[in-house]
This record gives structure tokens, C-alpha cells and sequence, in this order.
């Protein structure tokens, strides 16, 4: 017969276990048998324990986060296209319960006033926002065409990542310039 004992970490408070397997040579697949016994390092109170791990806690280094790394336009990308996509969602559904609501509360936002309002603003105030609609909606929209290549299985090597990356920046600012001034 074989055996292995094996010493598992503790939970909180608690002491180490140890396990002891036992392999049988009698059968061709190997059976296990399991027994466990508890041995304790030391006596202490489950406060003296926590106290420990609070102390050793403070002197564990902190894993590096986004800050180690060099800002690439892929990793920009990726991110730009998740906050574009909240941006929109939040804001169509914040205009369709505000368009529910509005006439309880006596408010009006009718497709008529929306545009009466929206003609009687200034030329640049029409562009601003105008362009602050179409920039998250434009980008995500070619970003989303550009997943939609990758998704064929084309484009997918490094030079191809960043010439789509570029293409779409660049029809971003495009699109976003045309519907903003038309």
C-alpha cells in the first residue's frame, strides 16, 4: 500500500489538517482511502488568531493594477467602447422613463417642444449637442462593425488590430463632424 499524507491550509481560526491518502495495490485503478487528523501549531485565542492575520495582512505586498501597464489603443479602445456603451444605454433609458413619466408630472416632452426647444437654441449650442450625441453613438457603432470583421476571423493579427483601431478613430471623428453640422 501507498500513502501520502498532505498538510491543507486552515480556515479562519482554525488549525492546520493534515490528510493522509492511502493508495491500494490490489485494484487496477487506484482507490483512495481518506482519513484526517488535526494537529495545532499553537493555543491561541480565535481574537489572538484574528489579530495575527490582521498584522500580516498589512505587510502583503499590493498586486499592481492597470497602473503597471503601458496604455495601448487596444486596451484604450476596449474601454472607450464599454463606456460608450453605457453612456448610450443609460441615456436611452433615462429618456424613456423621463417620456413615461413626464406627463404625470405635467412636464412636457413631446416630439413637437423637443424640437421647437432644440430650434430656438443658438447655431453653436445645436452643434455641441448635437456632436456630444453622435460621438459615444458613432464610435461604438464602428467599433461594433470592426468586432463585427473580427468575428470572420479577419483582421485578427497585430497589424490588423491597430490599422481597424485607426480606421475607426478616424470614421468616429468623421461621422461625428457630419451629423453634428447637418
Amino acid at each position: 500500500m501507498l500513502s501520502r499524507t498532505v498538510v491543507r491550509s486552515a480556515s479562519r481560526g482554525q488549525s492546520p489538517v493534515l490528510t493522509t491518502f492511502t493508495l491500494a495495490k490490489a485494484y487496477p485503478v487506484a482507490s483512495t482511502v481518506q482519513s484526517r487528523s488535526t494537529a495545532s501549531a499553537s493555543n491561541l485565542s480565535s481574537d489572538g488568531a484574528q489579530s495575527i492575520l490582521k498584522a500580516q495582512r498589512k505587510l502583503r505586498p499590493i498586486s499592481p493594477h492597470l497602473t503597471i501597464y503601458q496604455p495601448q489603443i487596444t486596451s484604450l479602445m476596449s474601454g472607450a467602447n464599454r463606456i460608450t456603451g453605457a453612456i448610450l444605454s443609460t441615456s436611452a433609458y433615462a429618456f424613456a422613463i423621463g417620456y413615461l413619466v413626464a406627463p404625470t408630472l405635467g412636464l412636457h416632452i413631446e416630439s413637437q417642444a423637443i424640437a421647437e426647444a432644440f430650434g430656438a437654441m443658438p447655431d453653436a449650442a445645436k452643434i455641441g449637442i448635437k456632436g456630444m450625441l453622435a460621438l459615444p453613438f458613432t464610435y461604438h457603432a464602428w467599433n461594433g462593425v470592426r468586432h463585427l470583421i473580427w468575428d470572420t476571423g479577419k483582421m485578427l493579427d497585430l497589424k490588423g488590430v491597430y490599422t481597424g483601431g485607426y480606421v475607426v478613430l478616424g470614421l468616429t471623428g468623421l461621422s461625428t463632424i457630419y451629423l453634428a453640422f447637418t
